[in-house]
């Protein structure tokens, strides 16, 4: 039984007792306490008190204890589970009557066992000419989860799936994708590295019901598509949104040619239908993201590193050395492109020997690497950069007023500044008394690389 049922049936019994989903914290807790973690540990890794963390769980086995009509708590949440699943596939939930069936997915552990079962599924018209394919994929079970709780509210019309380069967002949208049966009529993913004109755009989301061709008479896109939003379920899925964005300007800010995307993605949140959009993107702007979520149907996840996981990548390389994995994994800060970057130096140069790659104890970037962030570092604006050169040369966090007596900047521009490089996803901040800023480690290995001043 993989941790994805676990976290969903987990979420369909709290969610009975409470009509809200579980959250970052919750899913942290079932998921920890399942692998066998302490609440210490569980703390640590999601960066919550190990007060915090208990609390949360006693209220956790309080819900479920009641949901099941028997005693469930840290120790025996696991063999419960396990019982129940094995003893009763259809779990009667004693409060409301109402059932939860376990699936089976033995062969394939990175299934979701989803409510989005839809009967009508092979009536779903598909365009995926650009999507990628998916041969590998580690961990991310409860990103997994939100998504899947996301796309079945049929009140959420944009999810934004943002995270840093190479850190696994399309992957990750792929592979829901792959794995879940969804409840729509037209599903679509473009790629806006590849083909980016708002026309272009536009013309392939009408040209997915064949039986309508009536787009190529009217003048009003964007009215046309709200009308087919409004009768059909659409999902769209929008790779590498960064490209709309501008260089040398504070990050989401659009592209001259392409502030129809920007209408487009206003009309989506604001309006009645019945449609969704995922945008996959390394920089964030506003439409993205929403500080009303009762006024405005948007959810955004944030991706990380994949941690442990991530030494999957490696093991696949018949490296069996755990700790010299761990040591990997941590080095290139669980990013999943880097890794597999980084493994294929190891071979090439090292003969595979990852020991005679950790004992020159030093971060190395492969070409691959520095071209990601070549790109990355070219989009800054002048302020931005003056703020990077600053942490870079101090080489430890610093707060807003630190950066403040050090740079001469206004403080709307430093400000701004400070906002740009988070949506940029090159600043860790560390939430102390005093909000703290620094360089992620492999950012600040390139600055090395580039020599900057």
């Amino acid at each position: 039984m993989n941790i994805t049922e676990v976290l969903q049936f987990a979420d369909t019994l709290i969610f009975d007792e409470t009509g809200q989903h579980l959250d970052d914290i919750q899913q942290a807790v079932i998921k920890g306490v399942w692998e066998g973690k302490t609440y210490e540990k569980i703390g640590e890794e999601s960066n919550r008190s190990e007060g915090r963390v208990r609390d949360v769980g006693y209220k956790l086995w309080q819900l479920l204890s009641e949901q099941l009509g028997e005693d469930v708590n840290k120790a025996n949440f696991r063999s419960t589970v396990e019982r129940l699943r094995t003893n009763s596939p259809q779990i009667i939930n004693v409060r409301s009557h109402q059932s939860f069936n376990f699936c089976s997915h033995n062969n394939n552990p990175q299934s979701l066992p989803l409510s989005l079962n839809n009967t009508n599924d092979h009536k779903l018209s598909k365009n995926l000419t650009l999507a990628p394919k998916v041969t590998q994929f580690y961990g991310r079970e409860s990103e997994l989860l939100n998504l899947s709780q996301w796309i079945e509210n049929r009140s959420i019309n944009i999810i934004s799936v943002l995270g840093s380069r190479g850190i696994g967002k399309t992957t990750l949208v792929k592979q829901f994708i792959d794995t879940t049966s969804i409840d729509f009529d037209f599903l679509i993913w473009k790629d806006l590295k590849i083909s980016a004109t708002f026309d272009k755009f536009i013309a392939d989301i009408l040209e997915l019901d064949t039986s309508n061709d009536n787009y190529k008479l009217t003048g009003d896109k964007f009215n046309y598509c709200l009308e087919l939003f409004q009768a059909k379920r659409y999902l769209i899925i929008l790779d590498n949104v960064q490209e709309l964005f501008i260089s040398k300007e504070l990050a989401g800010q659009y592209k001259l040619e392409y502030q129809e995307y920007k209408t487009f993605f206003q009309m989506i949140a604001s309006l009645t239908h019945q449609s969704c959009l995922i945008m996959i993107s390394s920089e964030k702007c506003q439409e993205m993201i929403s500080f009303d979520e009762q006024l405005y149907p948007i959810k955004w996840l944030e991706l990380e590193g994949l941690g442990a996981a991530a030494t999957n990548i490696l093991t696949q390389q018949d490296w069996t050395n755990q700790q010299q994995n761990f040591s990997l994994v941590h080095l290139y800060e669980g990013n999943p492109y880097y890794l597999q970057s980084i493994t294929t130096l190891i071979k090439d140069v090292f003969s595979g020997r990852v020991e005679d790659f950790l004992a020159e104890d030093s971060l190395i970037l492969t070409s691959e690497i520095k071209t990601l962030l070549d790109a990355v570092w070219e989009k800054l604006t002048e302020e931005e950069k003056a703020i990077v050169k600053q942490l870079y040369q101090v080489s430890q966090a610093m707060s807003r007023e630190q950066l403040k007596q050090r740079l001469a900047l206004p403080s709307s521009s430093l400000i701004q500044g400070l906002q740009s490089l988070s949506r940029r996803y090159l600043l860790q901040v560390i939430p102390e008394e005093n909000i703290m800023y620094k360089l992620d480690s492999v950012f600040r290995e390139y600055l090395d690389s580039i020599v900057i001043n």
